[in-house]
Formats: C-alpha cells, sequence, structure tokens
C-alpha cells in the first residue's frame, strides 16, 4: 500500500470510534473527501440533526485513488501545477485551458457557428478581399478563453464579422493581438459582442496600428456584469481609419474600459462614441495618453454615460501636442448619481484645438484649461444634479432589484412580496479537500505562486479573479465582524464553530422558484424562538476552487418561511431570511438604503439567502 493510502487507511481506523450511523452509503468509499467529511462533521457538532446534504454536495469529488495522488502532489506545487489540466477535471474545478499555438493560415473566407477554446494564429495575415463571418462563436459557454495573434495584419480590402460573439456566456476572456495591424481599406464589426455575459474580459492589443482607412465598429459590445476591456495601442500611426462605438456598454453593472495609447500619431482618424457607456451601474472608463501627436482628428462623444449611476472617468493626456484636432463632448455624464470625472494634461502643447462641450456632469476638474492652453470651450455647461422621485424611482428598480431588500415586516404570513433573482450565475466549482487545499498558497504575498499554480499569465482573468479573492479575503475586518475565507468544508465548520459553539445547524434557501416574481409568504419560523442571535453568513467567491467568504454577522435574526405562488398559494420553496438590525457602520450608498429610502443605523434591512450561500446558526 502506497504510504499516503496507508496514512488515509489510519486516519480512517481513528476516527470509527466516531458513531456514523447510516449515513455512509454502503457503496461510498471510506477513503473519498466526502467520507471523511461526514466522519469530521459528526466529530465536530455536537447535536444529532440531519446533516445537510446541501453542503455534503459541494465536498470534492475526487475519487480515493485520485485524492491520494493529487494530495500527494500538493507537496510540490510545482509537480501539481505540471498537472493541472487533470487536477481540475478530476477535482472539478474553475480552470481555463492552455491554447497551443494554430498553425492554420486559413487562407480563405471562414465562416464559424458554435466554436469554442481556440487560439489563432497568423489568421488572415496578408488577406486581400474576402469576409470571415463569426456567428455564434462561443454562445451559452460557461467558461470561455480564445486568443486571437496576428488578426488580418497587413490585408487588404478585407472584411470580418463578430456577430454574436461570446454572448450568454458566465466567464469569458478573449485578447486579440496586433488586430488589422498594417491593413488597408477593410472593415470590421464587433455585433453583440459579450452580451448579457456575467464575468467578462477583453484586451484589444496593437489594434488597427499603422493601419490605412481600416474602419471599426463596435455595436452592443459588453452590455453584460461585471467586466474589462483594454484597447491598448489602438489606431497608434493609423491613417484615416474611421471607428465608431455605439451602444458600447449599454445597461452594463459594473464595466471597466481602458483605453491606452489611444490613436497616437493618428492621421485624420475620425471617432465616433455613440450611447457609450449610457445607463450602466458604477462604470470605469480610462482613457490613457490618448490622440497624442495626432493630426486633424475628428472625435464626438454623443451622449457618453448619460443616465449612468456613480462610476469614474479618467482622461490623462487627452489630445497632447496634437495639431487641428476636433473634438466635440455633447451630453457628457449627464447621470442620475454623479461619479468623479477627471481630465488632467488635457490639451497640453496642442495647437489649433477646437472643443465644445453641452451639458457635462457636476464633477470635473476643468481648472483654467482655458488659460493654459489655445483650447477654446464652446457652449460648456456645467450641469447640476436634479433628481425628481420618479428619476431615483426608475434607478431603485434599474440598479437595486425589486425585492433584494426588505424591511423585517415583510416576514409576514400572507404577505405578497417580489423575490429578486436569488439563482447563483458562478460557475459550479466543489470545494478541496483540507489536506490539499492547506497546501497551496493563498496571500498576496505568494502570488506568483498562485499564478504559476493555475497558469495565470499576466494581466489574464485568472490573474484577475485570483488578485481579487484575495483582496477580498485580505482586507480588514468591519466593525464587529470577524471573518475567513474558507476553501474546504472542514475549515467552514471549524469556522462556524468557533464563533458559535459546536450545536450549530447549517440553514440554506431550498431552490430557485419563485425567482423574478411575486411570491406569498407562507408559514413562518424565527430562529431562536424570533430572538436576535448570531449567525456565521457564508458567501461564494470566484476563484479555481470553491472558496466561500464567512462573516460572523451580530444582533440579527433569523427566519425560514414558506415560499408560495402568489396566485394559486402552493408552496413552491422554502426559504431562509436574515434581518441586520444594526446597520449603523454600513455605507450610506449601500444599495438598501437607496431602495428603501432610509440611511445608516436608522432601519434594519433584510434579505434572502441565495442559492449556494448560507447561514450557520446555533440550532434549536
Amino acid at each position: 500500500m502506497r504510504p499516503l493510502l496507508l496514512l488515509l487507511f489510519f486516519h480512517y481506523l481513528s476516527s470509527l470510534h466516531v458513531s456514523i450511523g447510516s449515513e455512509i452509503d454502503a457503496a461510498q468509499n471510506p477513503f473519498t473527501p466526502k467520507s471523511y467529511l461526514i466522519r469530521y462533521w459528526t466529530k465536530q457538532i455536537d447535536n444529532d440533526l440531519p446533516k445537510s446534504s446541501f453542503l455534503l454536495s459541494k465536498a470534492s469529488p475526487l475519487s480515493a485513488v485520485d485524492y491520494a495522488r493529487f494530495s500527494k502532489l500538493a507537496d510540490d506545487p510545482i509537480s501539481l501545477a505540471d498537472h493541472l489540466t487533470e487536477f481540475c477535471s478530476s477535482a472539478k474545478l474553475l480552470c481555463f485551458p492552455d491554447l497551443a499555438p494554430s498553425l492554420e493560415s486559413h487562407p480563405k473566407d471562414s465562416s464559424f457557428a458554435v466554436y469554442s477554446y481556440k487560439n489563432f494564429t497568423n489568421y488572415g495575415t496578408d488577406r486581400t478581399g474576402g469576409q470571415d463571418s463569426f456567428k455564434n462563436y462561443t454562445q451559452n459557454q460557461n467558461v470561455v478563453v480564445n486568443s486571437f495573434r496576428r488578426y488580418s495584419g497587413d490585408s487588404v480590402r478585407h472584411e470580418h464579422k463578430f456577430e454574436f460573439y461570446s454572448t450568454d456566456g458566465n466567464d469569458v476572456d478573449d485578447n486579440f493581438k496586433t488586430y488589422s495591424k498594417d491593413a488597408t481599406d477593410g472593415s470590421g464589426e464587433f455585433n453583440k459582442y459579450h452580451e448579457n455575459v456575467n464575468i467578462a474580459d477583453s484586451k484589444l492589443t496593437s489594434y488597427s496600428s499603422a493601419a490605412n482607412g481600416n474602419g471599426q465598429t463596435f455595436k452592443n459590445y459588453e452590455t453584460g456584469n461585471i467586466g474589462d476591456s483594454y484597447f491598448t495601442s489602438y489606431g497608434n500611426a493609423a491613417t484615416k481609419t474611421p471607428t465608431e462605438f455605439k451602444s458600447y456598454g449599454l445597461d452594463s453593472n459594473v464595466m471597466g474600459s481602458h483605453f491606452t495609447n489611444y490613436g497616437e500619431n493618428g492621421n485624420k482618424a475620425t471617432d465616433t462614441f455613440t450611447s457609450y457607456a449610457d445607463e450602466g451601474n458604477d462604470p470605469l472608463n480610462e482613457f490613457n495618453n490618448y490622440g497624442e501627436k495626432g493630426n486633424g482628428a475628428t472625435e464626438e462623444f454623443t451622449s457618453y454615460r448619460d443616465e449612468a449611476n456613480s462610476g469614474a472617468d479618467s482622461f490623462t493626456t487627452y489630445a497632447k501636442d496634437s495639431k487641428s484636432a476636433k473634438v466635440n463632448f455633447v451630453n457628457y455624464g449627464n447621470s442620475t448619481f454623479e461619479g468623479p470625472d477627471t481630465f488632467t494634461g488635457y490639451g497640453q502643447g496642442a495647437s489649433g484645438q477646437k472643443i465644445g462641450f453641452k451639458i457635462y456632469g457636476v464633477n470635473n476638474t476643468f481648472t483654467d484649461y482655458t488659460k493654459k492652453t489655445e483650447i477654446s470651450f464652446a457652449s460648456y455647461t456645467n450641469a447640476t444634479a436634479t433628481t425628481t422621485s420618479s428619476g431615483v424611482g426608475s434607478l431603485v428598480n434599474k440598479w437595486v432589484e425589486e425585492g433584494k431588500f426588505f424591511r423585517e415586516s415583510k416576514i409576514k404570513t400572507g404577505t405578497v412580496m417580489a423575490m429578486p433573482d436569488i439563482r447563483d450565475k458562478m460557475p459550479k466549482r466543489w470545494f478541496l479537500p483540507r489536506v490539499i487545499s492547506s497546501k497551496l498558497p493563498f496571500s498576496t504575498a505568494r502570488l506568483p505562486e498562485m499564478k504559476s499554480i493555475f497558469h495565470a499569465s499576466d494581466n489574464s482573468s485568472m490573474e484577475d479573479m485570483i488578485k481579487d479573492a484575495l483582496s477580498e479575503c485580505e482586507r480588514k475586518a468591519s466593525k464587529g465582524e470577524t471573518k475567513r475565507c474558507v476553501g474546504s468544508a472542514e475549515d467552514m465548520i471549524d469556522f462556524a464553530t468557533s464563533v458559535l459553539g459546536r450545536n450549530v445547524v447549517v440553514r440554506s434557501t431550498e431552490n430557485t422558484n419563485g425567482s423574478t416574481k411575486n411570491i406569498m409568504i407562507g408559514s413562518v419560523k424565527g430562529i431562536n424562538g424570533g430572538k436576535v442571535t448570531r449567525s456565521v453568513s457564508c458567501h461564494q467567491s470566484l476563484f479555481p476552487y470553491l472558496l466561500y467568504y464567512c462573516h460572523s454577522v451580530p444582533k440579527v435574526r433569523v427566519y425560514e418561511a414558506d415560499i408560495l405562488d402568489a396566485s394559486s398559494k402552493a408552496k413552491i420553496n422554502h426559504g431562509v431570511a436574515i434581518c441586520h438590525l444594526d446597520t449603523s457602520d454600513w455605507s450610506p450608498g449601500h444599495g438598501a438604503f437607496v431602495a428603501l429610502g432610509s440611511s445608516p443605523g436608522n432601519i434594519e434591512v433584510c434579505h434572502w439567502i441565495f442559492e449556494n450561500d448560507m447561514t450557520w446558526t446555533i440550532a434549536d
């Protein structure tokens, strides 16, 4: 018997004194992570209540043999990295495929339908004429990774259209490198790109650099939830390259766009930004080194960030050292709730500029620009925020989903109320066994090791995912909060019992029935007799393996309630709701106060436990 299997065997024998009853099926191998979790649960929790099938379903699916094998490989993270594909497949983790370079040259017109996981190298180079069409590309895929290298370079009159590209996906990572470089008289169109994507990351590098008359149109681009678009070296040294951004980031939630070295040394470029980031929630737009040293450029920003909520814009070294540029900002940043806009080094060293600003938002930094540059501001209006009650209502309906937050008085038999979308939109993953997770690095100080293990390249979606999780897990706890990130069910049990004691139970909403509809509250049970209690709530974080952010929540009341169909009054779900009684330390801009019309410390705030989240309480 191999040493690790022998070790696991004796570990199993040492735990046989624990009563496990009939909970381990006769067919269940006692050496699997799930079997160990059941024994650990029985040992650590002092009650005979049924174990949560909900939590047990998240136990690592590794077989006994793979459990032993990968536990041994985890002793040396480099060895584990060498077997990442197999490890991710066996443990059911979220990992991006390693794309091998493609040697295909694609000399003829191509039409791709329902095509994914491909690395295009040297695609369309030196093409003359012709058209490539990408339709339904990676549509409805959970995890999408694509890389286009040297796309359409040195081509002449080559047309390419991306339609329904990476739509309705969950976690999408698209990279276009050296796109249409040195191309002449071609055209490209991105239509419905990243539409309804949950987490999107796209990088366009060396896009249309040194191109001549190569037009690009972006329509319905990035209308999803959470994402970043990077445009680097876009249109550098290009001549007469008309670019139109239409419906870019419309209705997006927390979308970031970064334009770096955009139009540098361009000649007679024409860019039109129409309906850019309109009606978005917290958009972050960064234009760095935009149009520097350009000649005769025409830039028009129309309906830019109109009706957006919060967000921020940064224009740094805009049109620096340019000549005879025309820039028109119309209806810029006219938002319901303003965000900060920063213009730094705007038009510095420029000559012959003509700038027009109309209906510009309230936050800006146009200080003494007309004194320092030759720029003339025409029809500039420093708008003031005028929010009507109807405006706030529309914002609440748009960005704070009805029913997401509610008052405690709503949890009452017979109440009809809106149920928000409680469905889990994250990729499905499983816990790692603690024997493995405890050996893997998890700290910002060891980020290079983490990137190596999960094959995360610099500036990739995987790197962003890891960094975001670390940032949340390492942030300072708020007042009265005790927190811990857990990557194994055993760690979660330990944290819950350390806060609440060993007589605990985990609660979760039974299913997602009733989501986005009106529901009726049936019978209601207050946990701990409806008295003020303490709980440990656990929320998913996006990470390669299942990772939960768990934190103790003092001064709460927890309820279980039957959820009924509002029309037939038939039971369709059994929900768990938690009411936070002390909101004094919450941010004034918290969505709960926007939705309920109050401020920190003045009201309690309740919400449902969403799918795949959970709360631990002392057992009744």
